[in-house]
This record gives structure tokens, C-alpha cells and sequence, in this order.
């Protein structure tokens, strides 16, 4: 359970004066996500969603709550954070900073559960955010660039258990490959960067929210497309071609890729693989909690799907590399680039 900090009842009867919400009829964590604490409060304002973050230091929450308010603002479905009675967005208890946000109304959906007309919705919702958060000019630091991963992988390779030889050897070759084969000088911005199912919310088809955006950065465009393919288009221990396609109809309905995109989208693939692999095993190597709170995350889940990406085993990687090698539309591209330059004057 995601529940890291106990949410005292005096700090609670604070807030909730604060934020003039009345009084809490009910209370209590929410069991999912790995990194934060969160709790449902039921108000007669009706529900809201109180956050501490485990992680984060202020400067890097600030930057985070001035994203999602600017969002906010152009019409981008995402947490609404919240004021109080003095306009603080959120507060620094004990080290730790709390913020409070409305409840989203919706259903989060199993992966299995992701048809392709949803796919496509969250491809388009990607894009989406692509595309409004140009117009943020705010930097936000990358916490999982390539450079970062690796320099995690430093600090958790040597204290593996004998028996990881094999893993080792493959995160080593994955290390060094990406080092030389990594494309730069690609279209940037900011990136969700964990665009997982959990964090899409959902009526019946359409998408009513983007949830987490703790590794919001700027970052490269497809890296986020890499992260959600991994994420959503892996099912029964493959990659599905016909969720890829649906996914990538959704984005480029908006945001039609570039060649030199398009050309990285493998590499950008394993990356990603490579990302959760290594953090996913340094929180359980070295960020030890007790187990009745721990929100296991299994790193084979993601080793398995990069020794795919590495050709090591099956797993429907033709399709979608055939896929990739046959996806750029020239036409489609310029007539984008076009609408962009225009908008930008």
C-alpha cells in the first residue's frame, strides 16, 4: 500500500479549515502508485485527493504544481491543484511537502481492458500534451535521462545478488549500446514520461484525465511515445501490432512523427525498457520499506520486454519494427510543420 506517512488528525483538521472544506466524513489511503502517499478525504464539498510527496524536494514540487496549473488553464485534462485560504498551492510539514487536488470521477482500466478506440484516445491525449505544453517555457530537469539511468545503474550494480550474473551482463551491454546509438538532436518538450494505465483515467471511452506527472520533464517527444508503447501496447508476454497502430493513429492524428523520429523509435523503446529496469531494481535494492507498504514493482517485468527489444527472445517485435521503418508520411508531417509555423507567428 502507497501509504509511506501517517496523515495525523490535528494536520488534517488543519487543512481542512484551510482549504474551507468543512469537516471529513471519511478518510483513508489510496493503495496504489509507489512513490507518494495519498489519501481520498469525503467532504460536503465532495471528494479531494491529499498528496504528501516522499520524493520531491519544494523547488522540484513547485515546478511540478506550476505545470499542472498551467495545463490546467489551456484546457489539458489533469490533477487541479488547489489553494487555500491564502493562496498556497501546497505546504512544507516535516520536510515534506502536501498538496490538494479535486477528485476525478472515472474508472482507471487494466491494460487488457485498453480497446483500440481507447488507445487511440490516449494516443491523441499525448499528443495533446505535446502540443499545448509548447507554449511552457518553464525548464523542468529530466530525473531519468540516459545519463541519469545510467549513473542509478552505478549505484545498484555492484550490490546485486551473485545470481543477477546474467542481468548484469545484459544492463552492462544495454549501457554501453545505448551510450553510442542514443539520437539527441530530436523534437523536445515536455513529456509525461510514465504514462502507464494507472495513470489514465477513463469514461467509457474517452479519456477525462492524465493522472502522476512526478517524472514530468522536458525531455524527447518519442521517449514519451516509447514509454506508453511499453506500457500499453504489451500484452500475454508481446507486443501487439493492432494496439501499436491504434495508439500511434491517436497521436499522429495531431502530431504526425519525423523521420529521424521514427528512425529512433527502437533505441527509444529500449531506453525506457532500460529505465524501469534499473529504477524499479535500485527502490527494491536500495530503497528497502516495510512490506506491508510496499508497492512491489517487479523490474523483470520491463528486462523482459528489453531482451525482446534486444532480439534475445520472441515477443512481436517485426510488426511493430516493420511498423516503424514504414510509418513516416512526408505529406502528413509538412502540412503540421506547416500549421505550426503559422500558429507560432
Amino acid at each position: 500500500m502507497a501509504v509511506y506517512t501517517a496523515l495525523e488528525k490535528d494536520l488534517l483538521a488543519e487543512l481542512i479549515d484551510d482549504y474551507g472544506l468543512g469537516r471529513v466524513t471519511a478518510s483513508h489511503g489510496i493503495p496504489t502508485g509507489s512513490v507518494n502517499s495519498n489519501y481520498l478525504l469525503e467532504t460536503p464539498r465532495g471528494k479531494h485527493l491529499l498528496r504528501i510527496d516522499e520524493v520531491k524536494g519544494e523547488l522540484e514540487v513547485k515546478r511540478e504544481l506550476d505545470l499542472l496549473l498551467f495545463l490546467r488553464r489551456e484546457g489539458f485534462p489533469c490533477p487541479q491543484p488547489l489553494a487555500d485560504r491564502k493562496g498556497r498551492v501546497y505546504r512544507d510539514v516535516g520536510g515534506k511537502c502536501i498538496s490538494l487536488y479535486r477528485w476525478i470521477d472515472g474508472k482507471v482500466l487494466g491494460v487488457e481492458r485498453l480497446t483500440a478506440v481507447r488507445l487511440e484516445q490516449v494516443g491523441r491525449v499525448l499528443a495533446e500534451l505535446h502540443t499545448v505544453a509548447k507554449q511552457y517555457k518553464k525548464g523542468i530537469e529530466n530525473r531519468f535521462s540516459y545519463e541519469r539511468v545510467a549513473e542509478i545503474y552505478a549505484t545498484v550494480r555492484d550490490r546485486l545478488p551473485a545470481y543477477f550474473k546474467r542481468i548484469v551482463r545484459t544492463l552492462d551491454d544495454e549501457i554501453d549500446y545505448l551510450r553510442h546509438y542514443l539520437e539527441t538532436k530530436l523534437p523536445r518538450g515536455i513529456i509525461h514520461g510514465d504514462l502507464f494505465p494507472d495513470n489514465v483515467v477513463f469514461k467509457g471511452d474517452k479519456v477525462v484525465a492524465v493522472l502522476d506527472f512526478e517524472a514530468a520533464a522536458r525531455g524527447r517527444y518519442v521517449f514519451d511515445l516509447a514509454t506508453a508503447v511499453n506500457a500499453l501496447c504489451f500484452v500475454r508476454e508481446q507486443y501487439d501490432l493492432k494496439r501499436f497502430e491504434a495508439f500511434m493513429a491517436g497521436y499522429e492524428s495531431l502530431r504526425p512523427l519525423s523521420l529521424a523520429e521514427w528512425d529512433a523509435f527502437p533505441n527509444e523503446l529500449r531506453l525506457s525498457a532500460l529505465r524501469f529496469t534499473v529504477t524499479r531494481l535500485h527502490d527494491f535494492f536500495l530503497h528497502p520499506v516495510d512490506e506491508g507498504r510496499r508497492v512491489e514493482k517487479d523490474f523483470r517485468e520491463f528486462y523482459e520486454r528489453l531482451r525482446i527489444l534486444r532480439r534475445e527472445r520472441e515477443g512481436g517485435m517485426d510488426g511493430l519494427l516493420m511498423a516503424m521503418a514504414t510509418g513516416y508520411d512526408y505529406r502528413k508531417y509538412q502540412r503540421v510543420k506547416s500549421l505550426e509555423r503559422k500558429g507560432s507567428k
